[in-house]
């Protein structure tokens, strides 16, 4: 059964930083590519960050880029986001996907930095 479960949302002020986790079981999570994406309301779902199998490979979007940081260890199957300074503009529910020849995404995680 295939499962990509985020875990680590929360209510956070702006400035502040949160570390999202996305445990992954059901495939070969050493083999994906994986990535980050966040949905605001009202807003189309945007792609945050991505990683390469290994984790030699990394993007960002211009949003985030130099805030986020996107790591991963095959050893737990487990990709993150590490998110600093984190703005108002950040919220949004995060989502993690798996590509590798399929398409698999997690429920999500709920942040919100507010004050």
């Amino acid at each position: 059964q295939v499962q990509l479960v985020e875990s680590g949302g929360a209510l956070v002020q702006p400035g502040g930083s949160l570390r999202l986790s996305c445990a992954a079981s059901g495939f070969p999570f050493s083999s994906c590519f994986m990535q980050w994406y966040r949905q605001a309301p009202g807003k189309e779902r945007e792609l945050v960050a991505g990683i390469s199998s290994d984790g030699s490979y990394t993007s960002y979007g211009m949003s985030v880029k130099g805030r986020f940081t996107i790591s991963r260890d095959n050893a737990k199957n487990t990709v993150y986001l590490q998110m600093n300074t984190l703005k108002p503009e950040d919220t949004a529910v995060y989502y993690c996907r798996a590509i590798g020849g399929f398409a698999y995404w997690g429920q999500g995680t709920q942040v919100t930095v507010s004050s």
